[in-house]
């Protein structure tokens, strides 16, 4: 672990590898439960890493997987890490109902409290779709009761992203009035890009020396606090293979399962985590802006 690092958030989205928006073409949701689950033995193994490594992190848990499995909620809180919403139904929020997205996310929040026994205040967006065309997600947010945010990916991508958006945890003030605190997925800008950096396929496609030297240089040698996440399916190289995928998605989904807990391992051991609250609580956030602002492209 480096030495008088800052501390960094780990995080993990509670999603079986069924609810992916990778193959959501070729598996409908009144299916799921007709597919074998393996999320529970899954984050079990990911609980015994972080309760080796002594190291509490922040588990966006998803409201399906909770309502089936409330004893692994409870395991999760019973070992002191963080418990925050992935919503209901791991859909992409740019193409539900506005009514429906605020349904979902409130029955979603009071599943995990009336299991947990304790106050949800975070969130994270299936697949990272909180995107331009869907910003009024962040209003629904504060409505229902959330403070913080982990759903804004500043870089390029198909499926989701708001380039230009800003890199480091900031405030947005929304339609309301209401503060919301972001804490952006990682990048490391190469050559003026934004790369992504904050793990899943990418540190499963990417060698892992190029993975901690993006994550370090987004650092800032270890001067900000970044955020890391993966899935507990990422760790089940043995899962079912989902039939009749494209062979894009299968690539995505399928590349280095592996290799990732082995490369989770090193991670730990390279850098110092905790949870959202305990790396957010670490600095202080400069940065606010007003949620129209993130229609255009803010950062230099």
């Amino acid at each position: 672990m480096t030495q008088n690092s800052i501390k960094h958030a780990m995080t993990v989205d509670v999603e079986d590898y069924f609810h992916v928006a990778a193959f959501n073409k070729v598996i409908d949701q009144t299916s799921w439960d007709e597919w074998p689950c393996r999320v529970e033995a899954n984050t079990h193994k990911l609980l015994q890493l972080f309760a080796d490594t002594n190291i509490k992190i922040t588990f966006f848990i998803l409201g399906w997987v909770a309502e089936r499995y409330p004893e692994l909620v409870k395991a999760i809180r019973d070992q002191g890490h963080e418990i925050a919403s992935h919503g209901y139904s791991h859909q992409l929020i740019y193409k539900q109902d506005q009514q429906v997205f605020r349904e979902e996310t409130a029955k979603s929040k009071q599943i995990l409290e009336d299991i947990a026994q304790v106050q949800v205040t975070g969130y994270r967006a299936a697949s990272y779709s909180i995107t331009r065309k869907s910003l009024w997600a962040l209003d629904t947010l504060a409505e229902l009761g959330f403070t913080w945010d982990s759903s804004i990916f500043p870089t390029r991508h198909d499926n989701y992203g708001i380039p230009g958006s800003p890199e480091e945890p900031y405030k947005i003030i929304t339609t309301s009035g209401a503060v919301l605190t972001e804490f952006p997925l990682t990048t490391a800008k190469v050559f003026g890009q934004s790369v992504p950096a904050a793990g899943g396929g990418y540190f499963r496609q990417y060698p892992y020396a190029l993975s901690r030297w993006l994550f370090e240089r987004a650092s800032l040698n270890q001067t900000k606090p970044q955020i890391f996440y993966l899935h507990p399916w990422e760790i089940d190289p043995d899962q079912p293979r989902v039939p009749n995928a494209s062979w894009f998605s299968n690539f995505r989904h399928y590349t280095n399962l592996k290799r990732c807990l082995p490369r989770l391992e090193r991670m730990i051991d390279d850098f110092e985590f905790g949870t959202i609250s305990q790396s957010l609580g670490s600095v202080s956030i400069s940065k606010t802006i007003k949620l129209n602002d993130l229609l255009e492209d803010i950062n230099p």
